[in-house]
């Protein structure tokens, strides 16, 4: 089997195991707590409470224009992928339905462990470069069209509708509450099986004793540093911008450092995923 092969093949184990993971959340946590869940699933379980109509034929049925909308924009390889995770992702729902009982009745404990557990599914599928389909799809449409928009604010706004529809819909306002933590905690999941978690950050140090700050931070500090030409916006004068990326135990003595040396510095920090070179991650291993 050559590499290619085995990263299908990988991709679809991926695939298979974060879709049963996010249809045991729905049918297990969410759904019998009637926490909504965001998208076109969200659609299909309004649907499912008014008429009865299966859960994941209706997420198929909703689905099928949004594909043929985005088979020539969105390439072959996504529509694929998507379709494959999108129809796994029905049939596991509907079919997990005679079968499977709710955990809890607690909405909050559903609502913890109903994000963990659906981020954990929807991080999997995501890494192959795949989704779920439903809202997904229109958004990435907006976000073609509407380039200076955030793909995330097109999820929100799409999600905001659908779940605000549910709770007027079946007066079930606290629905929303416990949904909003669902999602928190699920994009929070996401985000940590996509990029890793954070364990780095990045320091940006303005300073008119740029020198010695550079100097303390190479030799008492121990970490590498880069000097970035910048300019006060209002004063207009020339300044040096220091930027240096420490492992989060360090801030404390980068802070005590520029404190030391110049207390009127500018400091701001960031977190920093991914951070490859000497003194962190190999840039030349595989993912």
């Amino acid at each position: 089997m050559d590499n290619k092969s085995r990263v299908r093949v990988w991709d679809v184990g991926k695939i298979l195991v974060g879709t049963l993971l996010t249809g045991l959340s729905f049918r297990c946590l969410t759904f019998p707590n009637h926490i909504v869940s965001g998208g076109v699933t969200g659609i299909a379980q309004i649907l499912n409470l008014l008429t009865g109509f299966p859960v994941g034929v209706a997420i198929i049925a909703l689905n099928v224009p949004l594909f043929l909308w985005a088979w020539k924009s969105l390439g072959r390889r996504f529509v694929v992928l998507t379709g494959l995770c999108m129809v796994l992702s029905s049939v596991t729902i509907d079919l997990l339905e005679p079968f499977a009982r709710a955990i809890t009745s607690d909405s909050m404990l559903a609502a913890v462990y109903g994000g963990l557990i659906k981020g954990a599914g929807f991080g999997l599928v995501y890494t192959t470069g795949a989704t779920t389909g439903g809202v997904d799809i229109p958004a990435r449409m907006l976000r073609r069209k509407y380039p200076h928009i955030n793909f995330s604010t097109f999820i929100l706004m799409l999600d905001a509708v659908i779940i605000l529809a549910y709770a007027v819909i079946f007066r079930r306002f606290d629905s929303c509450m416990y949904t909003l933590i669902c999602m928190y905690i699920s994009n929070k999941v996401v985000a940590l099986i996509l990029y890793g978690p954070v364990d780095s950050r990045i320091c940006y140090i303005i300073s008119d004793r740029s020198d010695e700050l550079r100097q303390a931070i190479t030799g008492r500090l121990g970490r590498g540093a880069t000097l970035l030409h910048g300019q006060g916006a209002w004063s207009g004068r020339d300044k040096q911008v220091i930027l240096c990326v420490v492992k989060p135990p360090q801030i404390a003595r980068l802070r005590r450092l520029v404190r030391e040396i110049d207390q009127s510095a500018f400091f701001v920090v960031s977190d920093a995923r991914g951070v490859y070179g000497e003194g962190f991650e190999n840039l030349m291993q595989e993912d």
